[in-house]
């Protein structure tokens, strides 16, 4: 990864944040220690933000398959 690239993802991550941390705000999620906190993020990463990258990835590969099979 270059250095721009990784300034792009530090990024993109903190948006991340910002957005999870006002979503679990926003239901309530406890975020009192750092034990909730960890709960909180690897719930929220499960329901949000996997499956998009999840998808993202399938559709690379069904991409790169295509171009092979036309190739």
């Amino acid at each position: 990864m270059t250095p721009e690239q990784h300034q792009q993802l530090q990024g993109h991550v903190s948006e991340i944040a910002k957005l999870l941390y006002t979503d679990a705000e926003a239901k309530g999620l406890p975020m009192g220690n750092l034990s909730e906190i960890e709960m909180a993020v690897r719930s929220q990463l499960l329901r949000h933000v996997s499956p998009e990258l999840g998808i993202f990835l399938s559709k690379q590969l069904s991409a790169q398959t295509q171009a092979t099979d036309e190739g």
